[in-house]
């Protein structure tokens, strides 16, 4: 009867313990979390909770204000393409062809704009000459925000609804 009290006690004692440890841990993670999501919320213009695809965000956040460089794909500079298929190999383990308009034609289903999810891509034109050509893209984050590589400022992150990418947008697809 003492031996099954003793027994009983230590293994009340030991489930307690791991209990205040295990919520110690998952506070302490918590927490992390929650600065985790508050610097990349303030380093990328827009909120940052922790069911968003974090991978995606945070890869994107260490590109931000790397340079353009035209047939570039490494954050010493590069171009659109180059930043999309260099985020795509680290953050989804995918390769992707290599210029705007194979990706579009070889690597993505098409969907609509208002199906948009993270991780899609975004396909623009901006030339005044080729309505119908695609050549330029991102990759779409949420909310409307999207990160690619500007000639003239870099990786940065914009949002669908400014007028400049309005006019450009074109298409958007779900890499397969």
């Amino acid at each position: 009867m003492k031996t099954t009290f003793k027994f009983n006690t230590l293994y009340i004692g030991i489930l307690l313990l791991a209990l205040a440890f295990s919520s110690c841990t998952s506070s302490k993670q918590l927490a992390i979390q929650k600065s985790k999501t508050a610097q990349l919320s303030h380093k990328l213009g827009f909120t940052v909770n922790r069911k968003d695809d974090l991978p995606l965000l945070e890869e994107v956040s260490r590109w931000l204000g790397t340079p353009y460089r035209y047939g570039g794909t490494t954050r010493t500079g590069a171009d659109c393409s180059g930043f999309v298929g260099a985020v795509y190999k680290n953050v989804y383990h995918k390769s992707l062809q290599r210029t705007v308009v194979n990706i579009y034609n070889k690597d993505c289903q098409r969907i609509g704009k208002r199906r948009l999810k993270p991780g899609d891509l975004v396909f623009f034109n901006f030339s005044k000459r080729k309505k119908r050509t695609l050549n330029h893209m991102g990759i779409y984050l949420k909310n409307g925000y999207f990160a690619h590589a500007s000639t003239s400022k870099g990786v940065m992150v914009n949002h669908l609804s400014e007028n400049y990418y309005k006019k450009g947008w074109r298409k958007s697809g779900r890499v397969w």
